[in-house]
């Protein structure tokens, strides 16, 4: 896998995880916070800003961690 697939598996799973800890619907058992919510815009946001300025934090840390950026 390249950098920008690990980008988008990381990223889903925080959306993941961020929804089933701040989701407050009848019978969750995982529900923490509603603050979890803002995790997952916060996920969101950083994608956002990748898809315009081709710059993420976590792809600077993978490219430092050696891994491919292309096939």
């Amino acid at each position: 896998m390249i950098i920008n697939d690990w980008i988008h598996v990381a990223a889903g799973f925080f959306i993941l995880i961020s929804v089933t800890l701040g989701a407050d619907f009848s019978g969750n058992p995982f529900f923490m916070s509603k603050y979890w919510l803002l995790f997952t815009a916060f996920v969101g946001l950083n994608l956002f800003q990748f898809g315009w300025t081709k710059f993420c934090p976590l792809g600077l840390i993978l490219k430092k961690l050696g891994v491919p950026e292309s096939r």
